[in-house]
Parts: C-alpha cells; sequence; structure tokens
C-alpha cells in the first residue's frame, strides 16, 4: 500500500482530473465513493485501476473488512490523511474510499440482438432523472439504456450516485445518433413508442408484450419532432388531476413498469 501525504502528488492529480468530463473520457476513466458503491464494483467484477482509502475508514463500520476485500482486487492502493481524501472527493461527508474504474463497455449489437426491451432518454439533463431512469430500467429486468448526444453525461458522480449501482447491472450506452439508433432498433423488430403531448392512445393500450423501446424526452422540451416523427406511436399518461407534466423520471417509471406488466400476462 502506497502512503500519500502530498496535495501534488500523481495519483491525487489524476483523480481531481476526473471530475471533469472531458478528462473522463479522454482517459476512459470514472470514480465512485462510498463503501457500498466500492463493494458494487467489486462484486459486479468491474476493473478496478486504482484506489485511495483515508485513514478514516477503517474506524467505519464495514471498513476494515472491504479494505481487506479490495487488496484482492487492485494492486494500486493509497492511503492519505482525512484533510487530503476530502480535496478529491465529491461527498460533502466522505465515507473515506474512492475507487477509479475503467469505463463500461457493452457491444451494441449484441445487446440489442438478444435484448427484448429498451430505454431511450433523448436529450434528458438532469442526473437525478438519469440516474433513477437508469435504477428503474435495472429493477424492471430492461435489456438497456441507450443515451441520445445531448443528454447528461453518465458518468458524472451525480448521475452515478442517484443510479444506487444500477450502473453496474444494465449495459448503458452513451453518445448516440438517436436517428440511426430508432432506424437499427426499428429493423430488428422493436416498437419504438413515446409519451408526447399529442399522443392518441394511453400507454396501457399499447401492446408491449414483443420487443419494445420507450423514448423519454428533455425535461423542459420533450422529444424533438424529428423523433416524434420516427415512433411508431405517441402515447400519452392520463392526468386526471391539475398538474400539467410529470416528472420524467415518474413518466419513464410508468411506462417501463407497463410492459414489465404486459410481460408478466
Amino acid at each position: 500500500m502506497n502512503y500519500i501525504q502530498s496535495s501534488q502528488n500523481s495519483t491525487l492529480k489524476e483523480i481531481k482530473s476526473l471530475h471533469l468530463k472531458k478528462n473522463r473520457d479522454s482517459q476512459g476513466l470514472y470514480f465512485v465513493e462510498g463503501i457500498r458503491f466500492v463493494n458494487d464494483a467489486i462484486d459486479n467484477g468491474k476493473v478496478i485501476s486504482k484506489i485511495i482509502i483515508s485513514d478514516k475508514l477503517e474506524g467505519l463500520n464495514g471498513g476494515s473488512e472491504l479494505i481487506e476485500k479490495v487488496k484482492g482486487v487492485c494492486s494500486d492502493i493509497s492511503l492519505v490523511p482525512e484533510k487530503l481524501f476530502k480535496e478529491v472527493s465529491d461527498t460533502q461527508t466522505p465515507q473515506g474510499i474512492l475507487a477509479v474504474l475503467e469505463k463500461n463497455q457493452f457491444d451494441f449489437e449484441q445487446v440489442i440482438e438478444e435484448g427484448n426491451s429498451v430505454v431511450i432518454l433523448d436529450c434528458l439533463q438532469d442526473p437525478g432523472n438519469a440516474g433513477t431512469i437508469i435504477r428503474t430500467a435495472d429493477a424492471a429486468g430492461i435489456s438497456a439504456v441507450l443515451m441520445s448526444k445531448g443528454c447528461v453525461d453518465l458518468y458524472s458522480p451525480k448521475v452515478l450516485r442517484s443510479t444506487m449501482g444500477s450502473v453496474f447491472h444494465v449495459p448503458i450506452f452513451e453518445g448516440l445518433n438517436i436517428t440511426e439508433t430508432i432506424q437499427v432498433l426499428k429493423q430488428k423488430g422493436y416498437k419504438v413508442i413515446a409519451s408526447h403531448l399529442s399522443g392518441k392512445n394511453n400507454y396501457f393500450q399499447e401492446n408491449l408484450t414483443g420487443r419494445s423501446a420507450i423514448i423519454v424526452g428533455n425535461e423542459a422540451n420533450g422529444i424533438s419532432d424529428e423523433t416524434a416523427h420516427m415512433a411508431d406511436s405517441l402515447v400519452k399518461i392520463p392526468m386526471p388531476g391539475k398538474a400539467e407534466s410529470l416528472n420524467a423520471s415518474i413518466a419513464a417509471s410508468i411506462m417501463i413498469y407497463e410492459i414489465v406488466r404486459q410481460k408478466a400476462m
């Protein structure tokens, strides 16, 4: 185990750089924090390039066990004073462990070919919404989450925390051209549906027992006109109350679980 005493240490500088999307993209790396998150990464076989531990961790519940666990999966482990750990942490009350991981790699063609239901995020911007939708998709057994160009960064700390570990469980693709993606899905037999103000049918009137793709639009503007035109069906979620709209993650969850309901019948 390495011992770091200076904020000018190259390992700490590298981790600090991963707070910026451009550096995560160029290096193909990201980081996660906390006892549960690092445990999940290990349990799901993620490739860990380095780990830093604060001198606070051993005193936390589960801390000592995790220290022994990480020694079996990563050779680049550094111990740092709590003060230095806080300098690289993205949380207000860090638990004292941070892991740098390689970005997830999946074969798009294979996932789409073998899958039966996907969720498409069209320029979704809110980290909490994106993370919650990924978590819901994971819980519902959705085959993949497809993020278009213009979406919030999947590997931003806020999105990752919102997934509650589901980022490790479901294939996620980012930076996709949504037009090309929809074309591929249609070629593979997916029915593409989207919630839209001009939707004629209620979402539960659609047959979602086959291959299905649900499009979730931007929080402020919904899906683009071009995307709406490409959808096989535009649907609505009934709102008999006075609210004008639903939160994007709530709307997505309603339609995702309609797929689950219909497939279970």
